[in-house]
C-alpha cells in the first residue's frame, strides 16, 4: 500500500507546479447509471485517486496555494447509518484521514461555502486561479461534469481564471516511486499465475471466453476481488488477428495459437501482459516463424530502451526490425507492406491506467516524450496475418532505470522451447 506520507509528498508536488495564490479541485467522481436503476461499477478518478488514496464516489480534494504555502482539504460524504445498510461501508472522517494524510476532512456538503470563502470572501487572500481536471467524462453529480463546472465558476466568481489540472497531475504521475513499482510487481506476479492457469486448461474445443474466466477466476482469488486491468482479450486462430478482439465467443482448435492479452490489477496499478501458446502444445514451422520474428523484435525493444529515447524512436526501430525479417522470409514483397500487418504502436505508458494519459495521448508531445527512469513502459510487437490463421502479439512491461530498462515481466516465460516444455507434460 501507498503510505499517507506519499500522498501528501504527491499533493507538495502537485501545489509546487501551481500558480499563487490558487486552488486546486479534485472530485473522484460519482456513480453512473447504465440503465433503469443499475449503475456501473464504480471507477475513482486516478488523479483523484494518485493525490489522496481514497477510492469511494462524492469526494472532493481541494489545495490551496497561497504564497507558497500549502493547505489541504478532504470532503467525503456525511455518515448515514440506512445507506450503509443498502450500500456498503463509506469511510468516516478519521478513516479518510488515515489513508490520505489530510488532517481536515469535512463532508461534501460544506464544499460550496468554502469555495464561496476562498473565492468570494478571499479569506486566503485574493485567489484568481483555479485547476479542475477537464479530462471527459469526469462527473461531479448526475448532471454535471468539470467543464460544467468551470462555467459555473466562471460565472459565478468574475475574476477568475480556471485552468486545466490533467496535464499538471499526468506529468506526475510518470516517474514511479518504489512502492509504486512493488504495486506493479504484484499485479505482475498474480498475471504470470492467470497465464499459467489459462493454458493449463486449454484445449480442443473450449470456447475463448471459458479461458477468460479462469483468467479471472484465478487473479480476483490472488488479489482479493480486485479485477482486471482492461477487459481481457482471448483471440485463437484468426481472432487473434485482430488487435482489440472484443467478443470471445471462438472455439479453440487443436493447431491454432492463443493469444491472451490481459492483467491483474493491484490497488489500481495495472499489469499489461500478452503471450501466445499453442493449443495442442506445439507450435507449427509457420507458426514458429511468425512468433519467433516477434520475439527478437520484443527483444531488441527492450534492449534499446533506456533514458532519452522516445516511444515514436522505439515505434521506428519496431517498423524497421519487422519490415526487414518479413522480407527476408517472404511474408511481405517490400517493406512498405508490413502495414498490413503491423498495424499498432509498440509502445504506451503504464500506470494507474494501463494506457497512462500524458497530456493529449497518442500527440506529438506524448510520442516525442523521452523517457526517463522511473517510468513504466509497454514492450508489445506484434505481427496479425488473418489469411494464415494467426496473430502473435508478445508484450512486456519495462521499468525504465538509469543505464536502461527491467523487464518487470521477465518471469512469465516466452522462449518457444520454454512454452513447449511447460506445455508438454499438459498434453500427454
Amino acid at each position: 500500500m501507498i503510505s499517507p506520507n506519499e500522498y501528501a509528498e504527491r499533493r507538495q508536488r502537485a501545489v509546487n507546479l501551481m500558480e499563487s495564490p490558487s486552488i486546486m479541485i479534485l472530485y473522484s467522481g460519482v456513480e453512473k447509471v447504465s440503465s433503469a436503476d443499475e449503475g456501473y461499477p464504480f471507477e475513482v478518478n486516478r488523479n483523484f485517486y494518485y493525490l489522496t488514496g481514497i477510492d469511494q464516489p462524492d469526494s472532493v480534494l481541494l489545495l490551496l496555494n497561497s504564497e507558497g504555502e500549502m493547505k489541504e482539504f478532504l470532503f467525503i460524504s456525511p455518515y448515514d447509518e440506512r445507506k450503509e445498510k443498502w450500500y456498503g461501508k463509506r469511510l468516516k472522517s478519521e478513516e479518510a484521514s488515515a489513508i490520505s494524510g489530510i488532517s481536515n476532512v469535512m463532508t461534501n456538503i460544506s464544499l460550496p461555502a468554502k469555495l464561496d470563502l476562498i473565492l468570494g470572501e478571499d479569506a486566503y487572500g485574493e485567489v484568481s486561479r483555479v485547476y479542475l481536471d477537464l479530462d471527459r467524462e469526469i462527473k461531479i453529480a448526475d448532471d454535471t461534469d468539470t467543464r460544467e463546472m468551470k462555467r459555473i465558476l466562471e460565472n459565478t466568481y468574475s475574476e477568475i481564471i480556471v485552468n486545466d489540472a490533467f496535464p499538471l497531475i499526468t506529468t506526475l504521475r510518470l516517474r514511479k516511486s518504489a512502492r509504486e513499482v512493488e504495486e506493479f510487481r504484484e499485479a505482475i506476479r498474480v498475471t504470470k499465475l492467470g497465464i499459467y492457469a489459462i493454458w493449463a486448461n486449454m484445449k480442443d474445443g473450449m470456447k475463448e471466453y471459458e479461458l477468460a474466466d479462469v483468467f479471472h477466476h484465478i487473479i480476483n482469488d490472488e488479489n482479493g476481488y480486485q479485477g482486471v486491468s482492461f477487459n481481457t482479450i482471448m483471440a485463437s486462430g484468426r481472432n487473434a488477428a485482430i488487435l482489440h478482439y472484443p467478443n470471445p465467443q471462438g472455439i479453440v482448435k487443436d493447431g491454432d495459437l492463443l493469444l491472451s492479452d490481459l492483467g491483474s490489477r493491484h490497488n489500481y496499478y495495472c499489469a499489461d501482459i500478452t503471450r501466445c501458446a499453442p493449443v495442442n502444445g506445439k507450435f507449427s514451422d509457420f507458426q514458429r516463424l511468425v512468433y519467433g520474428i516477434v520475439l527478437g523484435c520484443n527483444k531488441m525493444i527492450a534492449s534499446i530502451a533506456k533514458p532519452g529515447v522516445t516511444i515514436e524512436e522505439l515505434q521506428n526501430a519496431t517498423i524497421e526490425y519487422l519490415s526487414s525479417e518479413c522480407l527476408r522470409h517472404g511474408i511481405i514483397e517490400k517493406k512498405e507492406d508490413i502495414s498490413k500487418y503491423y498495424f499498432h504502436g509498440v509502445s504506451h505508458l503504464i500506470g494507474l491506467d494501463t494506457h497512462d494519459p500524458y497530456k493529449i495521448p497518442c500527440s506529438p508531445e506524448y510520442k516525442k516524450l523521452k523517457l526517463e527512469p522511473g517510468m513504466i513502459i509497454s514492450d508489445e510487437p506484434g505481427l496479425y496475418i488473418a489469411e494464415k490463421n494467426i496473430g502473435v502479439r508478445i508484450e512486456d512491461d519495462l521499468l525504465i532505470t538509469k543505464n536502461g530498462c527491467e523487464v518487470l515481466s521477465k518471469d512469465i516465460v516466452k522462449e518457444i522451447d520454454e512454452i513447449e516444455m511447460r506445455l508438454a507434460p499438459l498434453k500427454k
